[in-house]
């Protein structure tokens, strides 16, 4: 009997050491069947030569498989090599280290807290399901009166709606504080005790609709169809209503059960905090003539119209389209024989504004909805990427100047075969390194600086913790830094030859870069330009808040809501006036602060009225004692006279409407709007709006009553005032809390925004002076560290304390008075560009930029002065003892 043919032994044996496991023993008695069948049918020697092919078949994927195992665990171990190296250099040198870190990490979360800044304000009003068919319209007007304003007469949203069929919904808002718009005292008709809201508006059902607003009870599309109806927001309901459904309950405007009376239709959710709209009240306009005609005449501008154009309609079509609706006010203005008629002709034109355009496009727009400014979204992000960079050149400088204690490092490894490709990814890795605990301490930074900076800002800003991109974000960017702030000095580094490094030129050549010394002056001019701006910031708000304003703000406390005394308001005021604190009261709904009442007017000479064209005015109604309870000068003429049947006709002026009308001699003229007024008095101009705008022309008319009693105090003692005021206000008014306010405070709340600004400015200021202070610091630590022997050589040869602090601090002064000079005229702009929206402003004057020169080197100097000192005083045997 033959012997049974085998595999070659070799190839079995190599099969099992490769292999190693009962899959490979499985396959290789598969293997060897299929070979014994092999070699009774075609040989032997045939068979065998399949036999190894069949293992090499089997093989290959394992080799493939374990090159790529072991090419993954060779990248863990170089990259664990990296970080490992990279922890001991920062370890061992914990001061550059913590600078590195540190400037860093105020860097990361400054430009992280802007970076949420900026995404809040552009968020606004981009949460609506149709929002690129939302839009609002407003007028523009060119030629020599050039404005842009929302306000439209009664009938034109009708009119439009009727007009184009692309549009699929059209609605009108009054946010003006005009009649109950505004605020109100508001309550329960089955209570008797009024509270002070604000936040009303008047408003179509449709715009519900439009900016598809959520409801919590009734029905969006109905909830303001019926006359005499109010939409409240969920807070207010929950605050009268409390856990029920207000739908057709009744409450009460200003105690006025007669007249105020208004039925809920529904329950609306708060506003978002991005909507350019902020009302909790919505009072409906189905119904509502505010005097006969007024639906019908084209005469009063009051509403802002928004409309919801049909999907796929052009808005710069339509846009153009609803210019033919001019012909129809062109066609009022020819009737009523106005002198503007060729100026509207000519001139004026309606635009379109889409929703999520208003919040941050709207400068230059007269209305009076609080929004923002995307010039300040150019200026944060500005700042942020400045600030950013003041911290990445922190990085490059010591990184760079460092680089001798790194340059025997460097040639060792070239020596010994390193390439500069791992060398360079070795010093990006280091970079990552600190970027990355640098991003983790930003964010505990930003956890604790964010409250400060939306108190600052006025914002309600959230770090989304809870969103999905945020983390991802985070490492994202902290890579990114990371490569971008190391690639410099990865390359730098990485270039030294292992002959320069022996021969000492690396260690000499780092004493003087130029590189590291435009950098620092990049870092003191970006600081220097904030330190300006804050300056001249705080030195505009002083001047408005100390300048002359045409009346006295101080010692005038404002009673609010005394509309609903009714007929008692007269007797409450002399009431007041027999107080022996009390100067002097007036009653009034209308004060030169912002929240009061406001009425333009449009007034001719007498007679003239078809043949001149108009010229716009305030009208405000006082009485007798306005102008001395206010503190205004009365340059000529008189004052009203409350015995006088004829001041019921009579008017006093501003110098502005003198001007305007071209009044030489104001006192006896007259002129007319709805009826004729003759000019008694000429009253100095003052300051009615804030100091962005010029004094326009206003009048006082005579009129006995208002929702606010400005009382003007003679004592210091104002807790004893407001006592008195208080119990008196008890005696006519005992189931309503009395409200107050004082005058100069609301005059100082019209420039939040430029106090808060120039509070933001402050803060970057100091943030970049810090950054830059670091680095200037550790920098002037190394150059110490580098001159250690020379210093030593020069003190032991007779120098004094003052030569060698003079020595270590020339070249930083230097610097820094270079980025002075740099940073004078950037500033200088940027600050004369913000300037220009105050019509009452400040002249920009030398002292501002020699103050933050000062400012700017002896921060430098006490920066430097500290190792400088040290070094001059350090002894010199300790740094020679080697020589």
């Amino acid at each position: 009997m033959s012997k049974q043919p085998t595999p070659p032994k070799w190839a079995m044996r190599f099969f099992q050491w490769y292999c190693n496991d009962h899959l490979a023993e499985a396959v290789l008695g598969d293997l060897i069947q299929l070979y014994e069948r092999r070699s009774m049918s075609i040989g032997k020697q045939r068979a065998d030569l399949l036999f190894i092919w069949n293992i090499v078949q089997f093989i290959q994927p394992f080799a493939i498989r374990e090159k790529t195992r072991q090419s993954h665990l060779n990248l863990i171990t170089m990259y664990r090599n990296y970080f490992t190296i990279a922890w001991r250099n920062m370890s061992g040198q914990k001061m550059y280290s913590f600078i590195k870190v540190g400037g860093f990490a105020l860097g990361l979360a400054t430009c992280i807290v802007i970076a949420l800044f900026i995404r809040h304000e552009l968020s606004f009003d981009r949460h609506y399901e149709h929002v690129n068919d939302i839009y609002r319209i407003y007028n523009q007007t060119e030629g020599p009166e050039p404005g842009k304003w929302t306000a439209f007469p009664a009938p034109f949203v009708p009119l439009l709606k009727s007009s184009f069929p692309e549009i699929s919904l059209a609605a009108r808002l009054i946010p003006y504080n005009w009649y109950n718009a505004g605020n109100n005292l508001v309550r329960r008709d089955d209570q008797i005790e009024n509270t002070y809201e604000e936040g009303f508006a008047y408003a179509d059902p449709e715009l519900l609709e439009i900016l598809e607003v959520p409801m919590v009870y009734g029905n969006r599309a109905s909830a303001l169809r019926n006359p005499n109806t109010i939409v409240l927001s969920k807070e207010k309901a929950e605050k009268y209503f409390p856990g029920q459904d207000p739908t057709g309950k009744i409450i009460v405007l200003n105690d006025d059960v007669k007249n105020q009376t208004l039925t809920v239709g529904g329950v609306m959710e708060n506003f978002r905090p991005t909507s350019h709209l902020q009302f909790d009240f919505f009072i409906t306009l189905s119904g509502e003539e505010f005097w006969p005609g007024e639906q019908t005449n084209w005469c009063c501008w009051n509403y802002n119209p928004y409309i919801k154009l049909r999907a796929g309609t052009d808005p710069a079509e339509f846009e153009s389209k609803i210019l033919s609706l001019k012909k129809v006010y062109v066609d009022y203005l020819v009737k009523e024989k106005n002198q503007h008629v060729d100026d509207v002709r000519k001139y004026h034109s309606f635009k379109l504004q889409p929703v999520k355009d208003i919040h941050l496009y709207s400068e230059g727009i007269h209305d009076i909805i609080p929004h923002g400014d995307i010039r300040y979204i150019w200026m944060f992000g500005g700042i942020a990427i400045f600030i950013l960079a003041l911290a990445c050149i922190n990085f490059v400088n010591l990184s760079t100047a460092k680089s001798a204690n790194r340059a025997k490092e460097v040639g060792l490894r070239k020596v010994v075969g390193s390439y500069r490709s791992s060398l360079v990814r070795q010093f990006l890795s280091e970079s990552v390194l600190y970027s990355l605990i640098s991003f983790l301490l930003a964010l505990a930074i930003l956890a604790i600086g964010l409250p400060y900076f939306n108190k600052l800002a006025g914002k309600t800003i959230d770090v989304p913790w809870n969103e999905w991109w945020f983390f991802p974000a985070v490492i994202g960017s902290a890579l990114m830094v990371g490569i971008i702030a190391g690639l410099y000095p990865s390359f730098y580094l990485s270039s030294f030859k292992p002959i320069d490094v022996l021969k000492g030129s690396v260690a000499r050549g780092m004493r003087n870069s130029s590189l590291r010394s435009v950098m620092v002056v990049f870092q003191f001019t970006t600081s220097i330009v904030l330190i300006i701006g804050t300056f001249i910031i705080y030195k505009q708000m002083n001047f408005i808040l100390t300048t002359k304003i045409g009346y006295d703000k101080d010692q005038i406390i404002m009673v609010h809501g005394i509309n609903t005394l009714d007929k008692q308001q007269q007797t409450f005021k002399d009431e007041l006036l027999a107080l022996a604190d009390v100067e002097n009261v007036t009653l009034t709904q209308y004060l030169p602060v912002e929240g009061t009442k406001r009425d333009m007017n449009q007034f001719w000479r007498e007679g003239k009225s078809q043949e001149e064209k108009s010229h716009g005015a305030q009208v405000w109604h006082v009485d007798e004692d306005y102008i001395s309870t206010m503190g205004m000068k009365l340059l000529s003429g008189r004052n009203f006279k409350k015995e006088l049947a004829s001041d019921s006709s009579a008017m006093i002026i501003n110098q502005a409407m003198a001007r305007e009308f071209g009044f030489d001699e104001p006192l006896g003229q007259r002129v007319m709007n709805w009826r004729t007024w003759n000019i008694i008095g000429v009253v100095e101009d003052f300051h009615f709006e804030n100091m962005k705008g010029e004094i326009g022309p206003l009048c006082f008319v005579r009129g006995n009553w208002g929702n606010i009693a400005a009382v003007k105090v003679s004592t210091d003692d104002m807790h004893k005032a407001i006592t008195s005021i208080t119990e008196t206000w008890k005696k006519f008014m005992p189931h309503q809390a009395i409200r107050y306010t004082f005058l100069d405070e609301s005059y100082a709340r019209m420039y939040d925004d430029v106090r808060r600004t120039g509070n933001i400015f402050a803060s970057f200021a100091v943030l970049a002076i810090i950054v830059a202070c670091l680095g200037l610091f550790a920098l002037s630590a190394f150059m110490v560290e580098q001159r250690n022997k020379e210093i030593s050589i020069r003190i032991v040869l007779g120098a004094s304390l003052q030569n060698i602090f003079r020595l270590l601090t020339d070249q930083f002064i230097k610097l820094v008075l270079i980025s002075f000079v740099l940073s004078v005229p950037l500033a200088w702009y940027i600050m004369q560009k913000w300037l220009q929206d105050y019509k009452y402003k400040i002249q920009i004057g030398w002292e501002v930029f020699a103050a933050a020169g000062i400012i700017s080197v002896m921060i430098a100097l006490l920066t430097v002065s500290y190792q400088a000192i040290r070094a001059a005083l350090a002894n010199p045997a300790t740094n020679l003892r080697s020589e």
